[in-house]
């Protein structure tokens, strides 16, 4: 089969699929006399894998290495559950970055609302805080902010 009926049969784009070639995930596919690129059934399978690692955002050099061993003749199975692994670690912090993110938002809000809304120049209001807010979490304050 041709780029075009592997990429129906896969839904992934003849495009994606001349990018996994350069990168290594799909081995260079035979060509016709037309210079065409051929592919089998086991390129529909092995593009259907990769397919389904990215959609769980599995990296490409995680898929590389799984692959690899597969290809080598190895059970791929314990750099499955590594890479599976590091994707829920980092799914995990990206959780606790956005908890604290929420909370830090919050807080700005929260005091915010207690200031004016009317300060053009935004220095006694929460556009300061916003402005001066430091990725520690922490906001500089450089004069106590009051209502008026």
């Amino acid at each position: 089969m041709q780029i075009k009926e592997l990429a129906k049969k896969t839904g992934v784009s003849a495009k994606t699929i001349r990018y996994y070639e350069s990168v290594g995930l799909m081995p260079p596919p035979k060509r016709g006399e037309n210079n065409y690129r051929i592919y089998d059934e086991t390129a529909v399978e092995r593009l259907r894998f990769i397919a389904s690692a990215r959609r769980l955002n599995i990296p490409i050099r995680d898929i590389a290495e799984i692959l690899a061993a597969r290809d080598g003749g190895d059970a791929p199975c314990d750099r499955v559950l590594a890479a599976l692994d590091r994707q829920l670690a980092d799914i995990d912090r990206r959780i606790a970055d956005m908890l604290a993110l929420r909370d830090t938002l919050r807080e700005i809000k929260e005091k915010g609302t207690v200031l004016p809304r009317d300060d053009v120049l935004g220095e006694h209001c929460v556009c300061y805080l916003v402005k001066n807010y430091q990725p520690e979490g922490t906001v500089v304050i450089e004069q106590e902010l009051r209502p008026r």
